[in-house]
Order: C-alpha cells, then sequence, then structure tokens
C-alpha cells in the first residue's frame, strides 16, 4: 500500500490522494511516467521530487521515513512493505501507585517467533534483541510502552512506529487492547477476563510466594497480548485497504494461531479472578 500512498508528501491530503487515484494514478510509478506537463507537475513542482524520493528511501527499507511523514492513525500503510522486519511488543510492569513503577517482563514477537524477558533475568537483553527490526507494532505503544522502555532500558527504541489504538480508532475500535480483540473476534480462553491489573497480581504472586506458576501466567499473558497484535495489525490492514482501490490486489491473509509457549497455571488464575472479584465488589477475599 506504501507505493499507492500520495498523502506523505506535504500538500497531498486524503481528498487529493483520492483524486489521484480517480485519474488512473495509482502509484508512485505512474508519478514518474507522467510528462512534465501534466496538471500535477504544474501545480506543484516538488511533487514529482518527493515521490522520486520515496522510492529511493523505500530501496533503502527507510521506514522511518515514511513514519515521520504519515499520521499515526495512517502507519497501517507501512505495514506490507516492512513486514520482513517487524516486532510486535508488549511490557508489563509492577503498576506502583504513588511509587517507582518498573517493568516486569517483556514479550515479543517476530510473526514466527517469540522472545521474552524478565526482570533480574534476561530483561537487559531487550536493547540488543529490539535493534534488529525496522517497524514496532504495539497498542497504546506511543503513550505507553516506548517511552516507559526508553526511560527504564536507557534506550533509544526510534524505529517506525505502528500503534495500533489509533489504527484502530480510525476504524471505530475503541475499548483498550481487550477490547478491540473481543470486536474483532479474538477470544483469549483461559486468560479471558485477566488485564494488566491481574499482570500486577501475578508479578506480586510470584515475588512474595514464590508461585513460579504465576510467573508461567503472567509470561502466557504477557506473549498473548504481543502475538496478538499480529492478528489485529492484519486485520486492520484489510480493513483500511478496503476503503480504498485496492482492497482486492492488497488484501493479506489473517495469520495462524501462535502457539504460546507458556501454559497458564489455573489455580493461580482462578486465585488471581477471586482477587479482582474483591477489589471490584468489595467483598471479603479469602
Amino acid at each position: 500500500m506504501l507505493k499507492n500512498t500520495f498523502c506523505h508528501v506535504a500538500g497531498i491530503g486524503a481528498k487529493t490522494e483520492q483524486y489521484l487515484w480517480k485519474q488512473g494514478i495509482l502509484a508512485w510509478d505512474d508519478v514518474v511516467r507522467q510528462p512534465a506537463e501534466s496538471w500535477r507537475q504544474k501545480n506543484q513542482p516538488l511533487f514529482r521530487k518527493r515521490i522520486e524520493e520515496s522510492m529511493a528511501r523505500l530501496e533503502k527499507h527507510d521506514a522511518r521515513y515514511f513514519s515521520g511523514c504519515l499520521s499515526s492513525s495512517q502507519h497501517w500503510r507501512l505495514f506490507r512493505e516492512f513486514r520482513h522486519s517487524v516486532a510486535y511488543l508488549d511490557i508489563e510492569t509492577t503498576g506502583c501507585a504513588g511509587g517507582e513503577d518498573v517493568i516486569t517482563t517483556i514479550a515479543m514477537y517476530d510473526g514466527s517467533s517469540v522472545s521474552w524477558f524478565i526482570r533480574g533475568d534476561n530483561l537487559e537483553k531487550f536493547k540488543t534483541a529490539a535493534s534488529d527490526f525496522k517497524l514496532l507494532v504495539t497498542y497504546n505503544g506511543r503513550c505507553f510502552d516506548i517511552p516507559f522502555l526508553r526511560k527504564s532500558l536507557h534506550m533509544r527504541l526510534d524505529q517506525a512506529h505502528i500503534d495500533l489504538r489509533f489504527v484502530l480508532a480510525k476504524l471505530g475500535f475503541r475499548g483498550g487492547l481487550k477490547g478491540c480483540e473481543k470486536q474483532l473476534g479474538i477470544h483469549r480462553e483461559e486468560l479471558d477476563g485477566l488485564d494488566g491489573y491481574a499482570a500486577v497480581l501475578l508479578w506480586n504472586e510470584f515475588k512474595m510466594h514464590r508461585n513460579w506458576g504465576a510467573l508461567e501466567t503472567l509470561l502466557a499473558y504477557n506473549v498473548l497480548d504481543a502475538v496478538n497484535l499480529e492478528r489485529l495489525m492484519v486485520t486492520a490492514y484489510n480493513l483500511h485497504v478496503e476503503k480504498t482501490p485496492f482492497a482486492e490486489t492488497h488484501h493479506m491473509i489473517l495469520p495462524q494461531p501462535v502457539k504460546n509457549p507458556f501454559t497458564p497455571h489455573q489455580p493461580t488464575v482462578e486465585k488471581i479472578r477471586r482477587i479482582m472479584g474483591f477489589h471490584q465488589t468489595g467483598e471479603r477475599f479469602y
């Protein structure tokens, strides 16, 4: 879709882009082949130069260039061209109210394999692992995950970034990651009903009681957050593409479910659910 994009050029908005498509100017190649006396060349002499620059930037796999030229709700256009170098990221934290909030675990999925990083074990290795990717995909990472990672691990993490919160909101899907998943038919089965607060409780359960089942469950939850981003990303991409002339040619196949390397510990899951219920209802917890 990136090669069919014109709204990343200054002065070209959504209406002008749609006008170009209707005039048969469907891709960058069409602009380059146009004669100099065309209406677009006469009205905006820099337009052709910007398209030529775009072609050169894509040839160099410069995802950051396009990320900087597009609004956050339009970053989905990067996905197809840079899917070969994407990392789906999600972090969990201690969620300390009034105290120091620190990262507990990080899950990363590259479309084929899952990596995980644990505080007190291998958390620092995330810096090297993440540097290999040109494109990051998160949900609400622009406001939370990415700034948190930069501050906590003292890293730049300045790759191109698709935040699905904004991409999905443009399609009318809101309500957080779990809410968007449900609206799009993604179910969490054993981990259904657990949220960010549950992740905090699971870490506390692990640290206070050395409950390894809690850590296993936390990692299963964190990994699920990361791998589900791929399905959300492809779904969002297809829904956006359906609004363009390229629905048939650019449609992407939904990925197969990913096997989670971690298995939720059901006794611990039930315990966490009871604690969550206690806090929600005010009932006494035993």
